[in-house]
């Protein structure tokens, strides 16, 4: 009988490996911890201990819960609630980024909209963070499209919330999870994005759909022979989860996604997601971006599964999409602007790059996102 696969610890990448990373695979590095195999259980142990990046308001109510997915899978989230808020508000479920935990920027684009009037669910994606399912540090297209719905029958449900007034927020890879997820769930009425990533076609077809079809296919081969590793040792091994090849057309492979230290020639796109994610402002010891990497494996599912497929059909429920100027990711939100059907606006953020707003207050639009809900998730007129 074959054992249960489980989680090795982190290894180290050398230098030379994580100057060849390109700035496609660290644009949306997945570069975390392999947590220890976790139980699905209908309640998780989650603590009271403030363990987020940023300060804690003293407007908001902030409480832990957990709900269920129709997978069974049980997700860990913090729900933000604002003080002295009366009757049935409007609500956002919000996620990402790829690879953080809801203690990072999910977390505190809840709180300060918390702070403004709706009521704000930030969650870990399955298989993440604090969230239940096995094996760790998996991403999946449509489990983690699935966990926003999941989130939305979980606000639906609280007697406070107007199901008639909920919207959703996807962070840089969450973002075409959450246009997936409002392409088919016309209960969430208005929908946002930053620093979009559509991992699907990052993966696949790489940075500016870089990938020749030969590389696309030396890609499969290899994720085929890693899940023969995998099924031989009992253990899903971590990897890159957007495969890159270095200056001679080489496949690069490492299981570590950002370096211990930054070199002194790193990129642009290296070091603002190292100043993130490995530094104090950013870094949390759950985040698969702070410490290690996805399952190897993880980008079989990208290649066959693509985001935001029937994007139009989000209208004619509102879609605001979020950009930096200076975003090495900006194409992403300009190509799903052109795709979607109105009511649509793209909001370019001047003098901004894609991990600005992850934290940047000074960046990130809140006022034309709270502008956004509040026309959108308004409640009816009294007759």
């Amino acid at each position: 009988m074959n054992q249960p696969l489980e989680s090795p610890g982190a290894q180290g990448m050398d230098r030379r490996s994580a100057l060849m990373i390109s700035a496609a695979t660290l644009g949306v590095a997945s570069l975390g911890a392999q947590a220890a195999p976790q139980a699905v259980s209908p309640a998780l142990a989650l603590g009271s201990a403030w363990d987020k990046t940023f300060p804690r308001s003293d407007k908001v109510v902030h409480r832990k819960v957990s709900f269920r997915n129709r997978y069974g899978i049980t997700l860990a989230a913090d729900l933000y609630q604002p003080k002295g808020a009366a009757g049935r508000l409007a609500a956002l479920a919000i996620g990402g980024p790829f690879g953080a935990v809801k203690e990072q920027s999910s977390g505190l684009y809840a709180q300060t909209l918390a702070e403004r009037g709706f009521l704000t669910l930030a969650f870990d994606p399955s298989y993440t963070g604090e969230s239940g399912g096995l094996p760790r540090n998996v991403a999946s297209p449509d489990i983690n499209t699935e966990d926003f719905s999941a989130a939305v029958d979980f606000l639906g449900l609280l007697p406070n919330v107007d199901r008639q007034r909920i919207g959703a927020i996807g962070i840089c890879g969450f973002a075409g999870m959450v246009l997936t997820a409002a392409s088919v769930d016309p209960r969430i009425k208005a929908v946002a994005t930053t620093s979009m990533y559509d991992m699907s076609r990052s993966i696949s077809r790489g940075y500016q759909d870089g990938y020749t079809l030969a590389q696309r296919r030396q890609i499969l081969a290899y994720l085929g022979q890693q899940r023969w590793a995998d099924a031989e040792s009992g253990r899903y091994a971590p990897g890159l989860h957007e495969v890159p090849f270095d200056a001679e057309g080489h496949m690069v492979r490492s299981t570590r996604g950002l370096p211990e230290t930054l070199p002194a020639d790193a990129n642009p796109v290296l070091r603002a997601f190292f100043n993130y994610y490995r530094q104090p402002r950013g870094f949390h010891p759950r985040s698969i971006n702070s410490t290690t990497a996805w399952t190897a494996t993880t980008p079989m599912a990208f290649f066959a599964f693509p985001m935001a497929a029937h994007i139009e059909m989000i209208a004619p429920r509102p879609l605001l999409l979020v950009a930096g100027e200076n975003a090495h990711s900006r194409y992403y939100s300009e190509d799903a602007y052109r795709e979607a059907a109105s009511p649509k606006e793209l909001l370019i953020v001047p003098g901004a790059d894609h991990v600005d707003l992850y934290d940047r207050l000074d960046k990130i639009p809140f006022d034309r996102l709270t502008a956004f809900f509040r026309q959108h998730l308004a409640a009816p007129a009294a007759a």
